[in-house]
C-alpha cells in the first residue's frame, strides 16, 4: 500500500509541472496572437488612412480582395474597389466623393511637378524636343477636339501615314509612343525622323509621351489608332 502511494504521489509531481507548462504555452500562444491582432489592426489604420479610409474600410477592402474582385481586378485601389462592391447608396456616394477629392489632390500635384519638368527643359535644353512623363491619370484633357494618337516606332507604315495625316490637318495631338520603353532619346530620335514640328512641341500644339498603359486601356489593340474626347469628357475612337 505505501508502495502504491508513493507511485501515485511520483506521478502526481510529474503531472503537475506538466500542466503548468502547458498553460504556460497556451497563455504565451494567447498573448502573441492578441499582439498579432493588434498589429495588424495597427497597420490597417495606418494605410487606411493614406487613402482617406477608417481601418475597418480597409480591412473589409482586404477581404473582398481575397474573393473574385482580387482576380478581376488585382490593381485596383481600395476606394474603387469599396466602391464598386458597396451595397448601400450613401455609402457609394461618399466613397466616390472621397474618390474625386483623392484624384483632384494627385493630378494637381502631377501638373505642378510637370510644369517644373517644362520649365526645366526650356532652360537647360532650349533646342531638345521635350517629352513627358508617362502619365497614369490618363490621355490628356481637352475639351476643343484635343486628338491623342497612339503609334508603334518599329514595322508600323500605317502609323507613319497616320501621323502624316494629322499633322497635314494641324490638330492639336498628343502623340503616345508604345513602344518607347521609356527611353527619351528614342522618342526624340523618332520625331525628328519624322520631322515634327519642333515649334508646335514647344507650344505644347503637340506633345510627345511615354505610354503608359493607355493603349492596351482604350485602343482595342488597333495600331495606330486616334481618340478623341467628346462632351462627356469620355473618350471615342475617331480613327484607325
Amino acid at each position: 500500500m505505501k508502495i502504491k502511494n508513493i507511485v501515485l504521489k511520483v506521478f502526481l509531481l510529474g503531472v503537475v509541472p506538466f500542466a503548468v507548462a502547458e498553460k504556460d504555452d497556451s497563455v504565451s500562444t494567447l498573448v502573441e496572437n492578441v499582439q498579432k491582432g493588434v498589429l495588424s489592426q495597427s497597420k490597417s489604420q495606418n494605410v487606411g488612412k493614406e487613402w482617406g479610409l477608417s481601418s475597418e474600410d480597409y480591412i473589409r477592402y482586404q477581404e473582398i480582395m481575397k474573393g473574385r474582385r482580387g482576380i478581376q481586378s488585382p490593381g485596383l485601389d481600395p476606394i474603387t474597389v469599396l466602391g464598386i462592391e458597396t451595397q448601400n447608396d450613401s455609402e457609394r456616394k461618399r466613397l466616390a466623393e472621397l474618390w474625386v477629392q483623392q484624384e483632384y489632390l494627385r493630378v494637381e500635384k502631377e501638373l505642378r511637378f510637370q510644369r517644373e519638368v517644362d520649365a526645366a527643359w526650356k532652360r537647360l535644353y532650349p533646342n531638345t524636343l521635350p517629352v513627358n512623363l508617362g502619365n497614369s491619370a490618363g490621355i490628356t484633357n481637352d475639351t476643343q477636339g484635343r486628338l491623342a494618337l497612339f503609334v508603334r516606332i518599329d514595322n508600323c507604315t500605317q502609323c507613319d501615314a497616320r501621323l502624316a495625316a494629322i499633322l497635314a490637318e494641324k490638330r492639336p495631338v498628343d502623340i503616345y509612343i508604345v513602344d518607347s520603353k521609356g527611353d527619351d532619346s528614342r522618342i526624340r530620335e523618332w520625331a525628328n525622323a519624322k520631322k515634327i514640328p519642333i515649334e508646335r512641341v514647344k507650344i505644347k500644339e503637340i506633345t510627345l509621351n511615354h505610354d503608359a498603359g493607355h493603349w492596351l486601356k482604350y485602343g482595342e489593340m488597333r495600331m495606330p489608332i486616334v481618340l478623341q474626347q467628346n462632351s462627356n469628357g469620355g473618350w471615342q475612337i475617331a480613327a484607325f
